[in-house]
């Protein structure tokens, strides 16, 4: 498996950050609530309607971590106020906006749309679910909006291809879960007597699943030369600056 270059690793704490700096807004729980979704339902539906009018499983599967009856009962809720395609769409209109207000005028802004946009588009899709769903929507053409998308969509590559690296590695999405964020457990649904006896074994294939993340992605972004490769990761840099500063 190709070695990754180092700015697998180095840019992805930045998209995640980006790629979701969106979802509880006020402004985009203020869109959900106009479309009659509450603040987690139209994150579900929406983050969700890029894979459409599916059954709960598909979602299930696609978002990983989250406890299943949890994920399933909002999404059955949302789905019968809202299209699961129009709820997508208009979840990213929201990223959209964000970027128009707090992208315009951040330097190397197409420098680092020409780069993602050269990442995404040499991923292989096969197992992404979240990020195969994301390619079917169209980016925007100016800059600040089609940075934060791309944002996204790199986001959903990143998560996709990690959730298949943590099943390669033996370990469940609900363990994985656990040690990433012990502190998020109850926030994705699960309840005390969910909580995983975790021990070093455990980390070690954590540990192992990072590192195949990485190799997954590193053929996308090999066809980054150097040049590309700084526009990114300094485009990226910017870009979580921008947001943190309006946030």
């Amino acid at each position: 498996m190709t070695s990754p270059d180092p700015i697998v690793a180095d840019v992805a704490p930045l998209v995640g950050k980006a790629g979701a700096a969106f979802y509880f807004t006020p402004e985009t729980v203020a869109r959900g609530k106009e479309l009659g979704l509450d603040a987690y339902r139209f994150y579900f539906l929406g983050r969700g309607g890029v894979l459409g009018d599916v059954e709960a499983p598909v979602v299930v599967s696609a978002f990983g971590y989250f406890e299943p009856s949890v994920l399933a009962r909002m999404w059955q809720s949302a789905r019968e106020v809202v299209a699961p395609r129009t709820a997508g769409r208009e979840h990213l209109a929201c990223a959209h906006a964000m970027g128009r207000a707090r992208l315009t005028g951040v330097p190397g802004l197409e420098e680092l749309c020409a780069a993602a946009e050269a990442v995404v588009d040499a991923a292989d899709p096969v197992g992404l679910a979240l990020f195969a769903g994301m390619l079917g929507e169209p980016r925007p053409e100016d800059a600040p909006a089609r940075a934060m998308h791309l944002m996204v969509q790199l986001r959903e590559l990143r998560g996709s291809a990690h959730l298949v690296a943590v099943r390669a590695s033996g370990l469940s999405p609900k363990v994985a879960h656990y040690l990433r964020r012990p502190d998020d457990f109850r926030l994705f649904g699960w309840s005390e007597s969910d909580v995983p006896a975790v021990g070093d074994a455990e980390r070690r294939q954590l540990a192992a699943a990072d590192s195949l993340t990485d190799a997954l992605l590193a053929p996308a972004f090999a066809v980054l030369d150097a040049g590309g490769r700084a526009a990114l990761a300094n485009g990226a840099r910017a870009v979580a600056a921008a947001l943190a500063a309006d946030g």
